[in-house]
């Protein structure tokens, strides 16, 4: 090979070297996904709203994918399942049932880059992920623990109102609220029920679980009315609030006839981002505290995240958002817990 054909020759390997070196980001936009619980559900939908708008700021996509209607984790897996076989550059998935995924869909992945939004996969499975963006969900639990207390300081009869028994973040905010109230560190899991501790006691039936909002709201009606003394009720999930107006005709009647008996209970309940319908249920006084989360910025977090695992880019373990207390105008606010 002459020298002019060697020089050609090195170029052309240097060029295809080039090519095959350039960052994944240079090769045109990237589409992204949420995996939701349910995507008619207000959460889920800020929190894709949150994600597009991240990812269009750098010419890519993010898209909220998942079923309607109450969530189920077979139709979740099913989902799941489909969203692999798009070949998206990487899928955020807001886990109902950790176990059942990871025995199904998950072992599906592929390459696909996965983190965890909103609810977690369970320790077991944590390893199947690469990052989880949300709350602390232990500690968001400790923080509606801290308002239980501030509402009813000598402690009281307590009711827990919960989504599936086997999503993850409410049982960890339910771990939360317990450790709370009982004053300290307990047993890993949601074990120990409170039983007089700090003066608080767990109703028998509680907690009471339903993902579907019209039936945690007839359970909610019910147990106002059915003669059983309860000094608080804690709401850790926001599906409860899906229609402002529906919880005021309700429940509003309720506990009009407690105020007369002077066993109104005090409730607090977890939002994303209220509205003026669900601050005047806070300041008629139907609701005594929210305990608000930014979900939109759980979007953009996960779109970051996706984007530096599709860059071939190190991650954090987790990302966690802040959450903010709503009181009434005529109350203070309190600190959050550290």
């Amino acid at each position: 090979m002459n020298e002019s054909s060697l020089c050609r020759f090195r170029s052309f390997v240097g060029l295809l070297c080039g090519l095959l070196l350039t960052p994944l980001a240079s090769a045109g936009p990237l589409q992204f996904a949420l995996l939701a619980k349910r995507v008619d559900h207000p959460f889920f939908i800020q929190v894709a709203e949150g994600c597009a708008e991240a990812a269009k700021a750098q010419g890519d996509t993010c898209l909220l994918l998942g079923a309607s209607g109450p969530e189920h984790f077979r139709r979740q897996n099913q989902a799941l399942q489909e969203a692999f076989a798009r070949g998206l550059d990487g899928i955020a998935l807001s886990v109902t049932h950790s176990k059942w995924l990871a025995d199904h869909a998950l072992k599906r992945a592929g390459k696909t880059p996965l983190i965890t939004f909103h609810s977690d996969l369970a320790p077991a499975e944590r390893h199947l992920r690469q990052s989880y963006v949300g709350l602390d969900n232990l500690a968001f639990g400790r923080q509606l623990g801290m308002l239980a207390q501030r509402f009813r300081p000598q402690g009281g009869k307590l009711c827990i109102l919960s989504g599936s028994p086997q999503d993850t973040n409410h049982q960890g905010r339910i771990q939360g609220i317990r450790q709370q109230l009982r004053g300290g560190q307990t047993e890993a899991g949601v074990a120990g029920r409170l039983n007089g501790e700090n003066g608080w006691t767990e109703l028998e039936r509680c907690p009471l679980y339903s993902n579907d909002p019209s039936s945690v709201l007839f359970k909610l009606t019910t147990l106002l009315n059915a003669g059983t003394h309860v000094d608080v009720i804690v709401i850790p999930g926001s599906w409860l609030l899906y229609e402002a107006d529906e919880f005021r005709r309700q429940i509003g009647p309720e506990l009009a006839k407690l105020d007369e008996m002077g066993t109104r209970p005090a409730i607090i309940m977890t939002i994303n981002e209220p509205d003026t319908a669900h601050l005047s249920l806070l300041d008629d006084g139907l609701v005594q505290a929210y305990l608000g989360v930014n979900s939109r910025e759980i979007g953009r977090q996960s779109y970051r995240i996706l984007k530096r695992l599709a860059q071939g880019k190190p991650v954090p373990e987790k990302v966690l958002i802040d959450s903010h207390v709503y009181l009434p105008k005529a109350l203070p606010d309190i600190p959050k817990q550290p």
